[in-house]
């Protein structure tokens, strides 16, 4: 029964969250500064869920094949490639990596 509860908790909090932001007056999400941290905070956001996801295992810091996938996008996109040839990159060095036991 207490999966149950959890679940209705969540609902809940998921709901009101929702509420809470439509019940934000119009002023205060026009505003610069909010203007602009709503701009900033899903690519902060994503990167540090890159990060995690790459770098992290567990609570141990990890360099592998993901390492390398990511390093080799990066170089891609320092050299303006198409963001589809960024992730066949990518894609293409941390499966080689793996290949060769990395």
């Amino acid at each position: 029964m207490s999966v149950w509860i959890a679940i209705g908790l969540t609902t809940l909090g998921c709901y009101a969250v929702k509420l809470v932001g439509l019940l934000v007056p119009a002023e205060a999400l026009e505003r610069p500064v909010v203007r602009r941290l709503a701009a900033l905070l899903p690519v902060a956001l994503l990167a540090a869920l890159t990060a995690q996801q790459t770098f992290a295992d567990g609570r141990v810091l990890v360099l592998d094949a993901r390492a390398a996938g990511v390093a080799a996008a990066a170089v891609a996109l320092i050299l303006r490639a198409p963001f589809l040839l960024v992730v066949g990159v990518a894609v293409a060095v941390t499966a080689g990596v793996r290949a060769l036991g990395g």
